[in-house]
Formats: C-alpha cells, sequence, structure tokens
C-alpha cells in the first residue's frame, strides 16, 4: 500500500480557488471532499489544513464567506470567490502552468548528455 501524496505547499490555496470558481459557494468540508474526488482519491486533504487555506484566502480577500444551513441541515459557514479572487485564480494557474512546464523540462534533462 502506497501513501498518499502530500499536497505540495501553495497548491492548496490554488485548488479551494478553482473549486470555488468551478462550483460556487462552498462550505469547507464539501471543498475538501470535492479535491479529494477530482484527485480519484489520491489527495487527502486534513481538515484542519483546508480550514487554514480558507482563512489565509478570505484574509486576502480572495474569497468571502456568510453562514447557512448545510445538506444535513446543519448551520456551515458557506464559502465564495471574490472578483479578487478570480484575478488571482487567474495569475497563480499561470504561474502554476509556467512553473509546471520548467520541473516538466529539469526532468527530462535527466537522460540526456
Amino acid at each position: 500500500m502506497t501513501e498518499k501524496p502530500e499536497v505540495l505547499q501553495g497548491t492548496l490555496d490554488l485548488m479551494v480557488l478553482k473549486t470555488l470558481h468551478a462550483l460556487g459557494s462552498q462550505h469547507g468540508f464539501g471543498i475538501a471532499r470535492r479535491i479529494e474526488q477530482i484527485s480519484e482519491q489520491s489527495l487527502k486533504l486534513n481538515e484542519g489544513t483546508v480550514y487554514t487555506s480558507l482563512l489565509r484566502l478570505q484574509q486576502r480577500g480572495w474569497i468571502c464567506s456568510e453562514w447557512g444551513v448545510s445538506e444535513n441541515n446543519r448551520r456551515a459557514r458557506f464559502y465564495s470567490i471574490t472578483k479578487r479572487g478570480q484575478k488571482q485564480l487567474a495569475i497563480e494557474t499561470e504561474n502554476w502552468e509556467t512553473i509546471s512546464g520548467i520541473i516538466g523540462r529539469v526532468l527530462r534533462l535527466a537522460g540526456q548528455k
């Protein structure tokens, strides 16, 4: 049995922003489960880590929150991406694509002389 990979530092915020952008308002538990589902259960997210990310994103003004009622009739805080968050998502997506392209090129160098 192999261990599930850790989420790279900085990538959780990007995944949370993208999830909110794609799905609209969600509570923290729903965000975590959706990211795990999209990863085909390759990632296992700690609830505390997700809520730390949500707090950080809210402090930066990239998401906002309001209280509501969840599917199971419990009070929950629902998070939504803001206009600033949408702009940041575009920047972070471009940065991620650039960095992942660079890493891919470096990894392909292994067999070259």
